[in-house]
Parts: C-alpha cells; sequence; structure tokens
C-alpha cells in the first residue's frame, strides 16, 4: 500500500531515502543532465522527437540506479508527479552543494 503525502515537503525526505546510493544519484544526475541537454537540441532543431530522447535519457539513467543500485523501485510509479519535482529539487540540491554527488 502506497503512503500518502499531503505535500512535496513532506514528499521531499522519502525521495532522498529512496535515493540514498551515492552511485544512483551520480546516474539521477547524469540523466537529468542529458534531458537538458537533448530539450536544447529538440528546440534548436525544432524537431519534437528529441523529447521521446530527453524522457528515455531521464528516466533510462535513473531506472538502472534504482534497479542495479539501490535495489528498490523508482518512486515514479508510485508518485509520478512528485518524484519529477523530487529529481528536479536533488539535480539543484547536488548542484548547490547540499546532497553529496
Amino acid at each position: 500500500m502506497s503512503r500518502q503525502f499531503q505535500s512535496f515537503r513532506e514528499f521531499y525526505p522519502f525521495y532522498l531515502s529512496e535515493h540514498s546510493n551515492r552511485t544512483s544519484r551520480r546516474l539521477h544526475f547524469i540523466g537529468s543532465c542529458g534531458v537538458l541537454v537533448l530539450l536544447l537540441v529538440a528546440v534548436a532543431q525544432r524537431n519534437a522527437w528529441w523529447l521521446l530522447a530527453a524522457l528515455a535519457c531521464g528516466y533510462g539513467f535513473a531506472w538502472v540506479g534504482h534497479f542495479f543500485f539501490e535495489k528498490n523501485r523508482p518512486a515514479t510509479f508510485r508518485y509520478p508527479f512528485y518524484s519529477f519535482v523530487g529529481d528536479w529539487v536533488m539535480f539543484r540540491d547536488i548542484i548547490a552543494g547540499r546532497i553529496k554527488f
């Protein structure tokens, strides 16, 4: 049974606990960088197909981190919106030095 969160603020500590493995966090970060690059390519080439590549890149790297390093099920399956936001907040927190890379 999935836990119900009342807010993202309540969800984020859970999200971080699901990303305790450093290699998994690194894979998430690399995937997020890839997403940003592919979004720029989509805009520069005016080709929406690159958006599919961005989606595959972001989730591909993240899911490898979960299945092979965290050994857990991605939060995306239970909390898709909060998980998506969590990815970008964790990305920002890594850049800001609040989370070890």
